[in-house]
């Protein structure tokens, strides 16, 4: 998975696999029947650590990272990331809107020289109860009911990100063609799972 692409819409999955250690992250290629084909890249983030980061990595094997997202603070509150291929190039940014989001969530993605994507939950009504589920003393049981996110830039979709309905995370993304470079697009819709509760 690389940045350059041409042609029609992109469509990626990204299913959630939980360990004592990390959370892991197995994104692969939708096909045109919808079902899942090669593995693209491979995720996964540490915790506990002070600065969040997530490492990408070309598959499984972990031989070869793809590129890497890391917080420019240790106070994630606001924190801006940084996504930067294997070689340190920065491929762009995104950060949540602390205020914006106390009701909805909402992301900036920046990708030099591009307009700036706003992405939002799609469904105001979802991401309230969402907020209350939080609230209540339910760390064990898991918010199961899908929740969306499109980021627009000068009006137009270059990114949607769709959680299924189900016990482990499992998202469909599709990234717009011209849109963000995939790497950049696959960490934001990454992130939503990864740094949701930030």
């Amino acid at each position: 998975m690389d940045g350059a692409r041409q042609g029609t819409n992109e469509r990626f999955t990204i299913r959630q696999k939980i360990t004592l250690v990390a959370n892991r992250y197995v994104v692969t290629e939708k096909l045109p029947d919808g079902s899942e084909g090669r593995v693209l890249a491979f995720a996964e983030q540490k915790r506990m650590a002070l600065k969040e980061q997530l490492t990408f990595y070309t598959d499984e094997s972990r031989d070869q990272v793809l590129c890497t997202v890391r917080a420019d603070q240790v106070l994630d509150v606001g924190a801006t990331y940084e996504v930067r291929d294997a070689a340190g190039v920065l491929l762009g940014t995104f950060r949540k809107r602390f205020a914006a989001s106390l009701l909805r969530s909402t992301w900036e993605l920046d990708q030099p020289g591009h307009a700036t994507a706003v992405g939002r939950e799609r469904n105001p009504v979802v991401a309230v109860v969402r907020r209350i589920w939080d609230l209540l003393p339910l760390d064990l049981v898991p918010f199961v009911w899908p929740y969306h996110f499109d980021f627009t830039a000068d009006g137009r979709q270059v990114l949607r990100v769709d959680k299924k309905i189900g016990l482990r995370d499992r998202y469909a993304v599709e990234v717009a063609s011209p849109g963000p470079d995939r790497r950049l697009a696959v960490a934001q819709a990454v992130a939503l799972d990864a740094l949701q509760a930030r």
